[in-house]
């Protein structure tokens, strides 16, 4: 089983893949001075395995090491997330 997360800027989202297949993805909005996190999406056969926190986890980490942007969860799976890496909340613009 071979997992890739990717960054589809065109796309304005983050995508995880299992063997090529969609599995989740969240989207985002960019403003000057902060990245929104709208939507999280993991497909319904795959819930519950961590795919939307990987996905969540390297999309935050990306926005931290290739911007100076803060991050405003609107999902509320992302505000979630940002609840249980309290270590983050530097992050965050609210």
């Amino acid at each position: 089983m071979s997992t890739e997360i990717f960054h589809e800027p065109d796309a304005r989202r983050y995508t995880l893949r299992v063997d090529g297949n969609l599995i989740a993805a969240v989207d985002y909005v960019e403003a000057p001075t902060a990245v929104s996190f709208t939507h999280t999406f993991t497909s319904p056969s795959h819930r519950g395995k961590g795919f939307a926190a990987q996905v969540v986890e390297f999309a935050v980490n990306d926005v931290e090491a290739s911007t100076d942007k803060k991050i405003v969860p609107m999902c509320w799976y992302v505000a979630k997330w940002f609840d249980s890496h309290p270590e983050r909340a530097g992050l965050l613009e609210r």
